[in-house]
Order: structure tokens, then sequence, then C-alpha cells
């Protein structure tokens, strides 16, 4: 008797102990890939012209997101990524950090690698941060993340790393470098092309992690975003494009295609693919301007229209119950946060309120999400600053709308705004540039349809039976229109005071600094 008491003390002694490596053992590694200003009709699986052999096969045998939302911008959607919040609750629903502005997303916010790190994960970021850098705690290695090598701004020159920055106090524009590995500066790297010099280190954290800890990779990749540089050998392909813009536009996108094959590749090689989930998201969609395309979706970069928020989006894991299929369950950015640490075991019980969703349930098994509404967003500064065809000028709410709230729902519908409501979503104010531009090598004349109604300070659509918003119906459903109005007044009255400070002249580096804290 005593000894099968002592057998069984030893026996619980070892799963005591043992636990928390078992526990650790089924904790996936987790690598997101954040690609920049990426448009819905620029990869393969959308028929789009650009060849896109990896994102196609990693989404065929995982679950594609076809019903996924990101926010216009890129500061934005990266800050609802950390955060789980919506823009407006952090403060930042209008526009994106610009280099000189001292501001962050606040520092009593408690982001994802930090929450990864308390569930046991080791930490690691590539590629761009873009949520401020005013002082150092704002850096991603005072925000979570235990190493760091990209650029802290919004875009750059892919070879040299050099970000011109108007500083109108001081009456120049400085060229500096912006790159660091952690919180250093990173010199040596002078022609060395971003994407491939930030996938060769994504793929380097993975040779060197320790496989018996759970990996976190944050790899916010620099392409596609602006300025169209790519290397000839990317664009060989591509002879068949005769916009010169778009041609240089496949390029970055084949280059950054295989910069994901190659990350994938390493995970296989490392013996970590079997234990891993990967994400892979646009921030916006596809910038007009520069060669992106969203086609047949309405609208670009820096709108509410569907070609600035619905987002290419899929997941890829040998952990998914129902891989190679496609989701039309709604889901949007914020929803990563909650989703991902609960994948890792972690807790959001230190966070502040979110407004994302655990929505792994729908992406590996089909369940009905239990996302049921989405914010776009709630911005009474919008200003669309980029020229959109048909307009001699530039638009503001002032020129489209005149102020004033709408029947009792005490919301002001000049104010730029957007919300879905399942298969409604209602937008107020000017949403941004309105264009169905056209599948690229087509006539320009399809840009629009024959007839355009003009723009109504409130409009409604359908989005699942009409997702290029091309009928809009908020006469026929004046019920709807109120209540989503009602929602809009109630997000309101929750929103933080915008933040968007002057610019810091203190900013200035100097002739032969980097980019970098100055406060």
């Amino acid at each position: 008797m005593a000894k099968r008491q002592l057998l069984c003390s030893l026996v619980t002694a070892v799963l005591i102990v043992s636990f928390p490596s078992v526990l650790a053992a089924r904790q996936p590694h987790i690598v997101f890939i954040l690609a920049d200003d990426f448009g819905w009709n620029d990869v393969g699986y959308h028929s789009s012209e650009i060849r896109t052999p990896n994102l196609d096969k990693l989404s065929a045998t995982g679950v594609r997101l076809e019903n996924y939302y990101v926010q216009p911008l890129c500061t934005p959607s990266r800050n609802q990524l950390m955060t789980g919040r919506y823009q407006i609750h952090t403060g930042m629903q209008h526009q994106i950090i610009w280099p000189c502005q001292p501001y962050c997303v606040p520092l009593d916010e408690k982001l994802l690698p930090q929450l990864m790190k308390e569930a046991g994960y080791a930490t690691h970021m590539v590629g761009k941060w873009h949520l401020g850098m005013y002082k150092k705690d704002c850096l991603p290695t005072r925000r979570g993340f235990d190493t760091y090598f990209g650029y802290l701004t919004g875009s750059e020159d892919y070879y040299t790393h050099v970000r011109c920055v108007p500083i109108h106090a001081l009456n120049l524009t400085r060229c500096v470098l912006d790159l660091r590995e952690g919180e250093e500066v990173a010199s040596g790297y002078k022609g060395d092309y971003s994407t491939e010099l930030l996938s060769q280190r994504a793929v380097s954290v993975i040779t060197k992690h320790d496989p018996n800890k759970p990996l976190f990779l944050y790899v916010a990749l620099q392409a596609v975003h602006s300025p169209l540089q790519v290397p000839e050998r990317y664009t060989a392909p591509y002879s068949f494009i005769k916009d010169h813009k778009r041609r240089l536009y496949a390029g970055m996108v084949s280059a950054m295609d295989e910069a994901v094959g190659n990350i994938t590749l390493a995970l296989h090689q490392a013996g970590l693919w079997d234990n891993t989930v990967l994400v892979f998201s646009t921030d916006n969609g596809g910038q007009t301007l520069t060669g992106g395309s969203n086609w047949p979706l309405r609208g670009r970069k820096w709108s509410l229209w569907e070609g600035g928020v619905r987002g290419v989006g899929f997941v890829s894991s040998p952990f998914l119950k129902q891989p190679g299929t496609i989701s039309h369950e709604l889901i949007h950015i914020s929803d990563w946060l909650p989703t991902l640490v609960g994948l890792a075991g972690g807790s959001t019980n230190t966070t502040k309120p979110l407004d994302g969703f655990n929505v792994w349930n729908t992406i590996s098994k089909g369940f009905t999400s239990p996302r049921l509404e989405l914010l776009h967003n709630i911005d009474p500064l919008y200003i669309d600053i980029a020229p959109c065809p048909g307009t001699e000028r530039q638009l503001t709410l002032a020129q489209v709308v005149s102020g004033g709230s709408r029947a009792n729902s005490g919301f002001n519908v000049s104010i730029h705004a957007a919300i879905r409501s399942s298969g409604w979503k209602l937008l107020t104010g000017y949403p941004g540039c309105d264009v169905w531009f056209p599948r690229p090598g087509r006539n320009s004349s399809e840009s629009r349809p024959s007839k355009v109604a003009p723009l109504k300070p409130v409009m409604l659509f359908n989005i699942e039976d009409d997702p290029e918003e091309r009928n809009e119906v908020s006469a026929q459903f004046p019920v709807i229109v109120e209540y989503l109005l009602s929602r809009l007044h109630h997000h309101q009255q929750t929103a933080s005071p915008i933040i968007f400070p002057d610019d810091d002249p203190r900013c200035d580096p100097g002739p032969s600094g980097a980019w970098g804290p100055w406060a």
C-alpha cells in the first residue's frame, strides 16, 4: 500500500513539474505578415494580372478572409492591430502620425506584443513601425518587442532607407536615414532592397529561434507602398503591362510574394511550421495613384469606400479545422489581438475595453462571427489630401455637405464616418474619392458607370448584395438609416479627443543624423 502511494505521489509530482512545458509545447508560433497598400485586385487569387504564387498557395491551403476589413490608412490599421481597439478610443481617428508630430499610441495602452510576452512568447518585430517615435518610450522595444529591425516613419527609399521630411518651421526639407537595429541607428545597409532586407531579417529570426519557446514574429513589410522601386528582374515578367506605374507596382508585388514564400520556407526548414499560425493582411486598400488596384470595389486608400477598407487577408496553419475554405464572415483588424492572445493561452484582462473579438472559431471551424457591427471610423477633421478624378480641387466636408444632425439620431451627418451592421453599411459626410477605378489595362472610360448619382450626406448600401456600392438605398430603408445613425452617435459619445499635434521642429536630426526620438 505504501509503495502504491509513493508511486502515485511520484507520478503526480512529475505531472506537476512537466505541465508548464507541456502547455508551452501547445502554444503555437504566430507569424503575422502585414503588407502595405496592397489592393483588392493585386493578389493572384482575385484574378489579378499580377502573379502571386506563394500567396495563392498559402491561402488555398488555409482560409481566405473575403469579408475582412482594415482601416483606410497605415497608422490607424497598425494602431487597431496592436491595441484591439477602435481608433476613436485612442484619440487617433484622424490621419496618420507624420514624422515630426510629437505623439504616439498612448503609453497607457497595452499592446499585443506585451500580452504575448506575458504569455511566455519571444517577441520580434521586423519592418515598418509608424506608431510614433518622438520619445524612446514609444519605440517598439519599449512596447513589448524583444528585438526590432526596421524603420519608424511611414515610408522611405527602398534602397537608401532615407526619408525626406519638410520641416516648415525651419524652412527646410531634411533627408536622412530611417533604419534601426533595436534602438540604435542601423547604417551599412545602403543598396539593400527593403523587401529582401526585411524578409532576410525575418528568416534570420526564425532560423535562430529556440523551437521550445513560442515565437511571435510581426513582419511589417514596406512593400508595396510608394515610392515605386524594384529590381528589374521582378518587372521582367510584366512587359505586357503598358502602364509604367502598374508594371513597377507588379514587380514590387512579386518581390513581396517571394519574401512571403521565403519566410514560409524558413518556418518549414526550422521545423516550426507544424506548430505555426501564419496570418497575412494588408493594412489598407490600394493606392491607385501609385499603381494599386481595388477593382471592382469603389474608392481607394484614404477613403471609407470598400476599396479603402476591404482588405486582402488569410490564415494558413496546420491547426485550421477547415483548411482550403473561404470565409465570408465579418472580421476586422482589431479582432487579431484577442484572437492571437487567445491562441497563445494569454489574457486580455489587463487591457482597456476591447472592440475586437476572438474570431478563431470563425476562421478555423467556420462558425458564425461574433462580430455583428463594425465601426469603420468617425473623423470630424477629415480632409481628402489627394486629387480625385473628376474634381479640380481637394475636397473637404464643407464643400460636400452642410452640417447638422438628422432627425432624432443626434449625429452630425456632415462628419466623415461609416459603420457596418450585418449586411448594411452607412456612410456620412464625404467618404473620400468615390471613383470606381477601372480594371488595369482597360479603357479609362470604365472608371465610372454611365450615370453616377451625386453624393448624399447620408448613404446606405447593402454590402452583401452590392459590394461595389453602386445602389444607394437610404430612401427605401429609413428605419435602418436612423438606427445606424443612432449607433454612430453612440460611438461618438465614447470617442476620445483627437490627438493630432502640430509638428515639432525639434524633430530635426540634422544633416548627419537619423530619424528617431527627440523629446
